[in-house]
């Protein structure tokens, strides 16, 4: 804003001076020009009736020299007075005799000694230079001419100087109104500013100040009084969220618990048509144990606002491989990891842990016995520009070899408390939205693909930590040294 008002302020500022100092400037130059021009007339017209009387009484001797010469220097200019012959009276200045006889076929002179009594005014070029030349005919008994020549260049320097004196002064009227501007600006954007810094540390995820709602034009305090109330509102409609997802999440466990240690202590005296009731109804449990779970989870994914750091995702690939290791072993499905080196990525802290968690989670209880899940990690450059001049992306692959997903199923997958028709028991529907919000809260993103082998394709895509060593694609491009590491296998 501060910019635009002293683009304002300075186009203003420029718009006046060009309408005032151009025709100033303009009508100076023809003020100029003509009292150059009635001053030439008024001599050459003086020294003519002086010419006259002159040769009226016979007396054109030294008198008429120095009338002609005193004529010619208060305009600056040279004079030449002929008879009705052509012959020079007298010349301000040497004459050639070239020039001198040359006189009487210049048009003035000419019309002026063939009886023409209008004074000739033109601008002509003599020796070379422009000049203003002013013929004036000598009336009476005898005629003649007085010819006057004055320099234009001398005009032209006197507009030039006043020209730049008006630029000079433009200028410096611009600098002063870029100054005063600029602070005029600053003042009117401050409480912009002010309601500017306050809505960033609301979109990070604190609570700002209230704005002052006193400063700045009636409008700003009006949009900073808004903006309080939004604000507020806007935290106590979060704390209530939280706390209610929190509260009710905490609240929910002791029942729970409670819950399933009664089914537990009654399998001894459930007859034997009643297990499989009771065996559902601890499976359920399980599950709305592990909902309840998933709901702490988001409950806390949403109350802090952590900010995502470098961690070695290799490395957490790696120790959740050996985790999950036996689980996978123990239903028959192998479990692979190629871990290439990638470097490290920008995620929040646990985020890597957790998605990895969910994901080869449903990836287990959707895989058949004898099929194989496989964990990979690529160097992308994605479609979007990373922060901080970043070039590249790191991909998490997890892919199974189950019934995989349609695409209407795959656009719903991370809906909360949604689940594909004909799941495996013991979901919540809570798993994929996890690692949504997960992967987005550190700045990537998470997808669902189908997989070559006809299962699904999970990517969870996370902003690299460190500029790649190459400026092209990871994989098998040159540029970039990866070096893949041995598959490990369940």
């Amino acid at each position: 804003m501060t910019g635009r008002l002293l683009l304002t302020y300075f186009g203003l500022a420029l718009l006046v001076l060009l309408c005032v100092e151009i025709p100033l400037g303009l009508r100076y130059a023809a003020d100029a020009r003509d009292r150059v021009t009635d001053a030439a007339r008024a001599e050459a017209e003086s020294a003519a009736a002086y010419a006259a009387l002159s040769l009226a009484t016979g007396h054109s001797g030294p008198e008429l020299h120095e009338r002609a010469v005193h004529c010619a220097e208060r305009v600056g200019g040279r004079m030449v007075i002929v008879d009705s012959t052509g012959r020079v009276l007298t010349a301000t200045h040497p004459l050639t005799a070239e020039a001198a006889a040359a006189l009487d076929r210049r048009p003035g002179i000419a019309a002026a000694l063939h009886g023409s009594d209008t004074m000739d005014v033109r601008t002509a070029t003599v020796g070379g230079t422009e000049q203003l030349s002013v013929t004036a005919p000598v009336a009476g008994g005898t005629r003649g001419a007085v010819w006057l020549t004055v320099p234009v260049q001398n005009v032209r320097d006197r507009v030039d100087h006043v020209w730049l004196l008006l630029w000079l002064g433009g200028l410096l009227v611009l600098g002063a109104v870029a100054v005063i501007g600029l602070g005029l600006a600053r003042w009117a954007g401050h409480p912009l500013r002010e309601l500017e810094r306050a809505t960033h540390a609301l979109a990070d995820g604190g609570m700002p100040a209230p704005v002052p709602v006193t400063k700045g034009p009636r409008e700003v305090r009006r949009l900073a009084a808004a903006f309080n109330r939004t604000a507020a509102r806007l935290a106590h409609l979060l704390a209530a969220q939280r706390a209610f997802a929190g509260e009710a999440s905490h609240q929910l466990r002791t029942p729970l618990a409670a819950l399933r240690l009664r089914l537990e202590n009654l399998e001894p005296d459930v007859r034997s048509a009643g297990r499989g009731s009771l065996t559902a109804a601890l499976t359920e449990t399980d599950r709305l144990a592990r909902m309840v779970e998933g709901l702490l989870a988001l409950a806390r994914l949403e109350e802090d606002a952590l900010t995502p750091h470098a961690v070695d995702v290799g490395e957490i690939c790696l120790e959740r491989h050996r985790t999950w290791q036996p689980l996978f072993a123990r239903e028959g499905v192998d479990l692979v990891l190629f871990a290439g080196s990638v470097g490290p990525v920008l995620a929040l802290p646990g985020a890597v842990e957790q998605i990895l968690d969910n994901l080869l989670s449903n990836a287990l209880r959707a895989s058949p016995a004898g099929s194989t899940v496989t964990v990979e990690l690529r160097l992308s450059r994605g479609t979007r520009p990373l922060r901080e001049g970043r070039s590249c992306w790191v991909d998490l692959h997890v892919t199974d070899e189950g019934p995989g997903m349609s695409p209407e199923q795959r656009e719903r997958a991370f809906d909360r408390f949604w689940r594909a028709p004909g799941a495996p028991k013991g979901g919540t529907g809570l798993g994929l939205s996890l690692v949504q919000r997960l992967a987005m809260a550190s700045g990537g993103s998470a997808a669902l693909h189908e997989a070559a082998t006809g299962g699904l394709d999970a990517v969870i895509r996370l902003p690299s930590a460190q500029a790649p060593p190459g400026t092209r694609s990871a994989r098998g491009r040159p540029g970039v040294r990866r070096r893949q590491a041995p598959a490990l296998r369940a």
